[in-house]
Protein backbone atom coordinates (compact mmCIF):
# COMPACT_ATOMS: atom_id res chain seq x y z
CA UNK A 1 0.00 0.00 0.00
CA UNK A 2 1.61 3.51 -0.67
CA UNK A 3 1.36 6.01 1.66
CA UNK A 4 -1.51 9.12 1.86
CA UNK A 5 0.23 11.35 0.87
CA UNK A 6 1.31 9.59 -2.50
CA UNK A 7 -1.68 8.47 -3.21
CA UNK A 8 -3.56 11.85 -2.81
CA UNK A 9 -1.37 13.21 -5.35
CA UNK A 10 -2.13 11.14 -7.27
CA UNK A 11 -6.12 10.87 -6.64
CA UNK A 12 -6.02 14.65 -7.34
CA UNK A 13 -3.78 14.45 -10.59
CA UNK A 14 -6.72 12.38 -12.11
CA UNK A 15 -9.91 13.96 -10.26
CA UNK A 16 -8.80 17.71 -9.75
CA UNK A 17 -11.41 18.95 -13.05
CA UNK A 18 -13.54 18.14 -10.86
CA UNK A 19 -12.86 20.02 -8.00
CA UNK A 20 -14.18 23.51 -7.23
CA UNK A 21 -11.41 26.19 -7.31
CA UNK A 22 -10.92 26.77 -3.80
CA UNK A 23 -10.26 23.05 -3.37
CA UNK A 24 -8.24 23.02 -6.11
CA UNK A 25 -5.99 25.73 -4.60
CA UNK A 26 -5.85 24.01 -1.05
CA UNK A 27 -5.25 20.62 -2.10
CA UNK A 28 -1.73 21.69 -4.91
CA UNK A 29 -1.03 23.74 -1.55
CA UNK A 30 -0.88 21.14 0.89
CA UNK A 31 -0.16 17.90 -1.01
CA UNK A 32 2.04 19.48 -4.05
CA UNK A 33 3.61 22.66 -2.64
CA UNK A 34 3.61 21.17 1.03
CA UNK A 35 2.44 24.11 2.65
CA UNK A 36 1.00 23.82 6.53
CA UNK A 37 -2.29 23.96 7.28
CA UNK A 38 -1.76 27.84 9.09
CA UNK A 39 0.56 28.94 5.77
CA UNK A 40 -3.11 27.99 4.18
CA UNK A 41 -4.85 29.78 6.31
CA UNK A 42 -2.99 33.08 6.54
CA UNK A 43 -2.71 32.90 2.33
CA UNK A 44 -6.43 32.61 2.92
CA UNK A 45 -7.00 34.74 5.65
CA UNK A 46 -9.23 31.94 7.05
CA UNK A 47 -8.75 29.48 9.49
CA UNK A 48 -6.69 26.73 10.24
CA UNK A 49 -9.74 24.61 11.14
CA UNK A 50 -11.39 25.58 7.68
CA UNK A 51 -8.42 24.44 5.77
CA UNK A 52 -8.55 21.31 7.50
CA UNK A 53 -12.37 20.39 6.97
CA UNK A 54 -11.87 21.33 3.52
CA UNK A 55 -8.85 19.88 2.69
CA UNK A 56 -10.88 16.26 4.65
CA UNK A 57 -13.90 17.03 2.49
CA UNK A 58 -12.09 17.02 -0.58
CA UNK A 59 -9.79 14.11 0.87
CA UNK A 60 -13.34 11.99 1.05
CA UNK A 61 -14.55 13.31 -2.48
CA UNK A 62 -11.65 12.01 -4.53
CA UNK A 63 -11.43 8.78 -2.61
CA UNK A 64 -15.22 8.88 -3.21
CA UNK A 65 -14.40 9.58 -7.03
CA UNK A 66 -12.14 6.57 -7.45
CA UNK A 67 -14.35 3.97 -5.68
CA UNK A 68 -16.63 4.85 -9.04
CA UNK A 69 -14.33 5.68 -11.62
CA UNK A 70 -11.34 3.49 -10.20
CA UNK A 71 -8.80 5.77 -12.59
CA UNK A 72 -6.11 5.20 -10.37
CA UNK A 73 -7.22 1.44 -9.50
CA UNK A 74 -6.97 0.78 -13.52
CA UNK A 75 -3.53 2.54 -14.03
CA UNK A 76 -1.42 1.13 -11.35
CA UNK A 77 -2.73 -2.58 -12.70
CA UNK A 78 -1.68 -1.02 -16.58
CA UNK A 79 1.89 0.38 -14.76
CA UNK A 80 2.30 -3.22 -13.14
CA UNK A 81 1.35 -4.96 -16.77
CA UNK A 82 3.47 -3.09 -18.48
CA UNK A 83 6.58 -3.58 -16.23
CA UNK A 84 6.17 -7.41 -16.78
CA UNK A 85 5.60 -7.20 -20.09
CA UNK A 86 9.08 -4.99 -20.80
CA UNK A 87 10.79 -7.68 -18.62
CA UNK A 88 9.34 -10.53 -20.73
CA UNK A 89 10.45 -8.62 -23.88
CA UNK A 90 13.99 -7.99 -22.50
CA UNK A 91 14.64 -11.87 -22.12
CA UNK A 92 12.98 -12.99 -25.10
CA UNK A 93 9.31 -13.93 -24.26
CA UNK A 94 7.91 -16.57 -25.72
CA UNK A 95 4.28 -15.64 -27.44
CA UNK A 96 1.97 -17.64 -25.16
CA UNK A 97 3.75 -15.58 -22.49
CA UNK A 98 3.02 -12.17 -23.86
CA UNK A 99 -0.37 -12.60 -25.05
CA UNK A 100 -1.76 -12.86 -21.80
CA UNK A 101 -0.45 -9.58 -20.71
CA UNK A 102 -1.14 -8.01 -23.48
CA UNK A 103 -4.89 -9.10 -23.80
CA UNK A 104 -5.22 -8.21 -19.80
CA UNK A 105 -3.90 -4.53 -21.07
CA UNK A 106 -6.60 -4.23 -23.72
CA UNK A 107 -8.98 -5.14 -20.60
CA UNK A 108 -8.32 -2.11 -19.38
CA UNK A 109 -8.85 0.34 -21.71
Amino acid sequence: MIDKTVRMNYLFDFYQELLTTKQNQYMSLYYLDDWSLGEIADYFDVSRQAVYDNIRRTEAMVEQYETKLRLFDRFEKKQLLLKELKQLVQNNGRPQELMPLIEALEKLE
